[in-house]
């Protein structure tokens, strides 16, 4: 009990009173939180991307159907409640009364309804629009696919349906135990269907061709130079709005100068490489001024490209040729040190950020039992791969299978974010460790620097890369949404052209086990032991190199993380609802005491919740 009061006597003087820096015109506190930022948006049209950076701020802007609170329990957002029929395949929601869509310039012009979405899922389901969610939403809404390939013409058959101007339904094509948590991510947000017929393709171009329902309101979008986020006064939770501006500039080096910004308090929120942790433990005045950051449910992995585009002086034939090879493909999968890749941004616990499959632990758990427990999947996930004796027997197998049909040594192109200062020395380390372990003889691994706005367009989606650090965020509450990057028709390593991937060789084929789990929606336990059956061959197969968690590092920062929305899916944890700025960063020792209480807090409020 004593424990616990000093804990909460901590966060107590956490929370002791918000930034007062900053007056309006009228003499108010202007409570301003300012960042800075490196690589720019392409749209703010919500409905089209699946960039995080991206739909972080449509999270801001617009609101969901339902919501996260700070411990991960659903709340109602835009609909106040729900059910599902007997048999799981429809859901009805009641729409929120009285919330209003406004212009940047804070007039309203509509009331939210239940149309709205039914406008957003036609608009989302018209091919041309190119939207990169469409397939999550079509995935379970009856009728919605056969509409996007126009084997159905008329989209009233589509299961969305406005009962009434309050009343939404949804049908499904099959039982899915998740469809809720799918509710908060962006494929799911509201449109106005008149204003997207009078802006038409201008619809998300910039912030005077949008409609905003949610906390804030892009007064300023001025790309490569500002985006300044104002609180919206007719939020129908505008209580729960605690700051007034958001101001985000833009700077190629923000990253390197983030640090040098926050002390000159410039900027409130910076996150403190690892070449700088040290260095500021040791100053008396800096090391009361950063904390941990939370690991995340994004996954990071190593992706082999099995379709290169890139380049002819990376010689991406020769590439496609040797990664065919399943021995080549392993002494690579063996031959990575993740812990050395990972003291790159942890250098003082790095085993803590490191994962060994693509879902992370603790995502989802069947009868208590973490998914990633769960049969062929168990085998990886308690064991590291990094293995030098394995990393080169199998290059020596490799080297004999692919004599005379590969040159060796076989260049491997790896393009990263040049905006990111611990990726850039991560490379470096990667190249040099694997080069020493299997010989410059056997691999040359080049590493070319890219600017950060437009990277994942202009490298990863192109196929523009043979070796390449990568990441993916979950959708919603089922291991579903971890094979969404390596199914045929995805935009990450293309292991649709592996040889034999396709084949119909029963349960060797990873398109096959995903889809015969995917089948599953009664049996919850079978489905998710089919999924870490697919899993489980994905990695074998080395398709894949399974790295780390994302989140983690350090930060110094003016908000409070255990404030914020909290979700390992969907849109909720990219907002700024709820959050306070504190007058003075919080420091490691106040984290810590904060994420004691949040967890005891979070277990009891989860447990309520079922």
């Amino acid at each position: 009990m004593k424990r616990l009061m000093a804990l909460m006597l901590a966060i107590m003087m956490i929370m002791a009173g918000c930034s007062t820096s900053k007056t309006s015109s009228d003499g108010k506190e202007l409570r301003e939180y300012s960042v800075v930022y490196s690589g720019e948006i392409t749209t703010l049209n919500y409905l089209v991307t699946a960039s995080t950076n991206e739909f972080s701020l449509a999270a801001n802007m617009v609101d969901s159907l339902i919501d996260y609170d700070k411990y991960g329990v659903p709340v109602p957002g835009l609909a106040t409640e729900w059910e599902s029929s007997s048999d799981g395949l429809v859901w009805t929601l009641k729409i929120r009364e009285g919330v209003k869509w406004v212009t940047y310039e804070g007039k309203e012009y509509a009331e939210v309804k239940a149309k709205d979405f039914v406008d957003a899922a036609k608009y989302l389901l018209d091919p041309k629009n190119e939207s990169k969610t469409a397939n999550i939403f079509y995935s379970v809404i009856k009728n919605a696919e056969e509409y996007y390939n126009g084997e159905i013409e008329n989209f009233n058959q589509v299961g969305v349906k406005a009962v009434n101007d309050y009343t939404l339904e949804y049908t499904l094509k099959q039982p899915t135990p998740y469809f809720l948590s799918m509710l908060n991510y962006v494929c799911f947000l509201p449109v106005n269907g008149d204003f997207l017929e009078e802006v038409g393709d201008r619809f998300g171009t910039d912030n005077t061709n949008l409609l905003y329902n949610g906390a804030f309101i892009m007064e300023t979008f001025e790309p490569q130079t500002k985006r300044i986020l104002v609180a919206n006064k007719d939020y129908w939770d505008k209580d729960n709005i605690f700051i007034d501006k958001i101001k985000m500039t833009y700077n190629k080096e923000a990253a390197t100068l983030g640090p040098e910004l926050f002390l000159r308090e410039e900027i409130d929120h910076t996150e403190i490489s690892a070449s700088l942790v040290e260095e500021w433990i040791k100053d008396p005045d800096k090391k009361h001024m950063f904390r941990p950051q939370r690991t995340s449910f994004y996954t990071y992995f190593y992706a082999l490209n099995f379709d290169p585009k890139f380049d002819a002086e990376y010689e991406p034939e020769n590439w496609k040729m040797a990664v065919n090879n399943l021995h080549f493909r392993k002494s690579l999968f063996h031959a990575l040190d993740r812990k050395s890749a990972m003291i790159t941004a942890e250098p003082y616990n790095p085993e803590q950020r490191l994962s060994n499959t693509i879902t992370p632990k603790s995502f989802v758990d069947l009868d208590g039992i973490d998914y990633i427990e769960l049969g062929g999947l168990k085998e990886f996930s308690n064991r590291d791969s990094f293995n030098e004796d394995l990393a080169k027997e199998y290059r020596d197998k490799a080297m004999e299978e692919l004599k005379g049909k590969v040159k060796f040594p076989v260049i491997v192109y790896m393009p990263y974010n040049s905006s990111m200062p611990e990726l850039a020395n991560r490379v470096q380390i990667i190249e040099q460790q694997m080069e020493n372990l299997l010989g410059k003889d056997y691999i040359d691994i080049q590493i070319d620097p890219k600017p950060p706005t437009n990277f994942l367009s202009e490298v990863r989606r192109s196929g523009k890369y043979a070796f390449l650090e990568c990441n993916w965020g979950p959708d919603y509450a089922d291991p579903e949404t971890y094979t969404d990057p390596f199914v045929p028709g995805g935009d990450y390593n293309f292991p649709e052209y592996v040889e034999g991937y396709n084949e119909p060789n029963g349960e060797k084929v990873y398109t096959n086990l995903v889809n015969k789990a995917k089948g599953e929606v009664i049996d919850v336990n079978k489905r998710y032991e089919l999924f870490a059956e697919a899993e489980a061959f994905l990695i074998k197969e080395a398709f894949v190199i399974p790295y780390a968690l994302g989140g983690g590092g350090y930060a110094a920062s003016r908000l409070n993380p255990f404030e914020s929305q909290y979700s390992p899916f969907g849109v909720s944890s990219e907002r700024y609802k709820g959050q306070e700025l504190l007058e003075k960063p919080m420091n490691t020792e106040e984290y810590k005491a904060a994420l004691e209480i949040w967890e005891k807090e979070r277990e009891e409020a989860l447990k309520n919740s079922k």
